[in-house]
């Protein structure tokens, strides 16, 4: 049995003022810290790693999105976090992250519920011969892109992209 996960709810100032269960987070469009990872390998084309969510995942299932995002848990720093979702996501241990900032969205989905987050964006770098192993609960699929690339399927298919990543995407390649 999974244990219960909760979210750090917050002011639009990204002020802690509490916790909440994370799906009753959802259900409530409770305003909660959040954090999308961009890993980069190093190429001549300095390719972004994304993935495309399982079709099980609460929302935005099979959706394309970032390479891994999440929430902090109560007492864990968002660095911290980034580290514990890569590996869980995708088996991807010692990547350097650092934080460029953090934006607020607000995204509502078909099932009812809801993302409204102050969203960090982390990113790192790894080699270019590292094995990705996706966890198939978290992540149906994985590939390799340009970031122009990227944005321009983006634009022509923004229905097949999870509503956060272009808005992050905006701070790690603005």
């Amino acid at each position: 049995m999974t244990a219960t996960e909760y979210v750090i709810l917050v002011d639009e100032h990204d002020q802690p003022m509490g916790i909440a269960e994370k799906m009753d987070a959802h259900r409530r469009n409770l305003l909660h810290r959040a954090f999308s990872i961009f890993i980069f390998r190093e190429s001549p084309q300095q390719e972004l790693l994304i993935q495309q969510r399982a079709n099980n995942k609460y929302h935005a299932a099979g959706l394309w999105t970032n390479t891994c995002c999440s929430h902090p848990r109560p007492n864990e720093s968002i660095l911290q976090a980034g580290q514990r979702r890569l590996q869980e996501e995708l088996r991807l241990t010692n990547i350097p992250l650092r934080s460029l900032g953090w934006f607020h969205y607000n995204a509502h989905f078909a099932n009812g519920l809801s993302e409204n987050e102050i969203d960090y964006v982390l990113v790192g770098n790894m080699d270019a011969n590292a094995t990705v192993t996706p966890n198939p609960q978290e992540a149906q699929a994985y590939r390799w892109i340009t970031v122009a690339a990227l944005k321009e399927e983006i634009t022509a298919h923004p229905e097949q992209f999870t509503p956060w990543l272009g808005k992050a995407l905006q701070i790690v390649c603005p």
